[in-house]
């Protein structure tokens, strides 16, 4: 997943998980101040029926005009009063005006209340559970209020109770009922619809999600634009200068001076690629300068012992020179003398031409040519000290191909002469296979010498790695050697079973389209 998504996927999560705190105590925070609102609304209610019951027994009821709304109220000892011109007029208690204004109200669609008591002198003020509940807490503890919210048909409503509590002016018709003054008569029950405020606090809470989303979806398309801007965009251009890092030269930074982090990594990127391309000429240099100390030294080792080869070949030609100078009118002599003259010098000359060939150095150089051939020339010059050597030649490639001939030409010598001295003077068998398998060249050089020890069979290839005693071996051939072998596009692997022998196997590509073969190594 790339660093972009993620970035967006962590804000994305952060702001999801702040808004959804913010949302929840939002949602809580209005539910309080809503259900807050009405429960003072209750309060206040509660508090201006009191008012208006005190009002009506301060003023010992209240008297209205008989008619078909107004009837006698059977619970009073005197629901009537008559005056001197015939008029009657029906009395009202303070219970009464409760539950009138209890109606009116209920009618209006905003609340209904109504007095209700354990022992109620009308049945129809019989507490119901709630009510009786809290009548008996309130009588038990002086509880003051006690306020539930409940689900009805028509929603949901709230439900306040306060107790009522006898006055002076109550007593004139309650004192015969056995109450005292500050006795609890009942209570004030009052229910007060609340779909209102469950509706507010849906609506609120939708507005809160639609805008916390819209918020999300804003802040996250900034932060996506401000990350591609800032981040992925430069990241981006860097990685691709990475990636085309070492074939093409990483650019000089174009800011003069750091403005952010990006910047610092790409100054510290372009100095590390400066260090790294000076460190690789110096390796290479290294690596050129040792290729050839290597060679050179197995061109002296060479030269040390094909000297007595040459040397042989020069004595019988001094001695032909000698015997001709001594008798120059001998014309027999002079037929016999001159091929062996002949052949001794072109011996020695393709013997030089061997080494001059050897000891050139030369650039990676792919040409067409025939590679069982450069073997047979490799252990020709490598014949001189393979007098108890038996060599075995198995060259099956019988064609031509693309081949670096001075890097191949090091590698054989170099492997050859490994296997000359694992044998030491006792001798052995030298055994060299080519073929073509699955597009590749196979050369395989065994010796029947002691072979290579498990334990130091992964180290052969290291450079200055050696076994030879000091002044035999400088530990860099088939470091060298693999290096060569990797420079034209293949492998060598080195094999051993100890008792019987070392084995390298050299595989090449066996390409014989030159021009699309002789790449430049990195």
């Amino acid at each position: 997943m790339k660093l972009r998504i993620k970035f967006i996927i962590a804000n994305g999560a952060i702001l999801f998980l702040s808004y959804g705190l913010l949302f929840l105590y939002s949602s809580n925070k209005q539910h309080d101040l809503i259900y807050g609102q009405a429960k003072e609304q209750a309060r206040m209610l509660h508090r201006q029926i009191l008012l208006t019951r005190k009002w009506v027994a301060d003023h010992n009821g209240l008297f209205l005009v008989r008619s078909d709304d107004a009837l006698p109220n059977p619970f009073l000892d005197t629901p009537t009063i008559q005056t001197l011109d015939g008029q009657i007029y029906v009395k009202r208690n303070p219970a009464m005006v409760t539950r009138e204004l209890s109606e009116y109200a209920l009618k209006d669609g905003w609340c209904s209340f109504r007095v209700t008591s354990i022992r109620p002198i009308n049945p129809a003020n019989r507490p119901d559970k709630f009510e009786r509940q809290g009548l008996i807490k309130m009588q038990q503890d002086g509880t003051k209020e006690i306020i539930a919210i409940e689900n009805a048909p028509g929603g949901r409503i709230l439900r306040y109770l306060a107790p009522l509590t006898i006055d002076k002016s109550c007593l004139s018709c309650h004192a015969r009922q056995g109450y005292k003054f500050g006795d609890i008569r009942g209570g004030l029950s009052i229910v007060i619809p609340i779909q209102w405020a469950d509706t507010m606090i849906d609506e609120n809470n939708t507005s809160i999600i639609l805008y916390s989303l819209f918020s999300i979806l804003v802040v996250s398309a900034i932060l996506f634009w401000l990350f591609s801007t800032l981040v992925s965009r430069p990241l981006a251009q860097l990685t691709a200068t990475m990636d085309q890092y070492p074939d093409h030269p990483v650019p000089k930074p174009e800011h003069h001076r750091v403005k952010d982090e990006i910047d610092t990594i790409s100054n510290t990127y372009y100095d590390l690629c400066r260090r790294l391309d000076v460190s690789r000429e110096t390796l290479d240099k290294a690596k050129k300068q040792a290729f050839q100390n290597e060679k050179m030294a197995a061109l002296g080792l060479l030269t040390s012992g094909i000297a007595h080869e040459v040397n042989n070949p020069l004595g019988g030609l001094l001695n032909c020179v000698k015997a001709l100078r001594d008798d120059q009118d001998n014309p027999e002599l002079l037929e016999r003398y001159l091929p062996l003259l002949d052949k001794g010098l072109r011996s020695i000359e393709h013997t030089m031409h061997q080494l001059l060939n050897f000891g050139r150095h030369t650039p990676l150089d792919l040409k067409r040519i025939d590679v069982d051939q450069i073997i047979r020339d490799c252990f020709e010059l490598l014949n001189y000290r393979m007098q108890r050597i038996d060599l075995q030649l198995e060259l099956n490639l019988n064609s031509t191909y693309c081949i670096d001939v001075e890097s191949l030409q090091q590698t054989i010598i170099n492997i050859g002469l490994n296997a000359i001295q694992a044998m030491g003077t006792d001798g052995g068998e030298i055994r060299v296979k080519t073929e073509v398998i699955k597009q590749s060249l196979k050369i395989r050089i065994e010796d029947s010498g002691p072979g290579i020890p498990p334990e130091i069979l992964d180290k052969i290839f290291d450079p200055f790695f050696t076994t030879k005693d000091v002044g035999i071996g400088t530990g860099l051939g088939l470091a060298v050697s693999y290096a060569q072998v990797e420079k034209m596009g293949g492998t060598l692997i080195a094999g051993s079973k100890v008792g019987h022998g070392a084995s390298f196997t050299i595989t090449l590509p066996a390409s014989v389209n030159c021009a699309l073969s002789n790449k430049p190594q990195a």
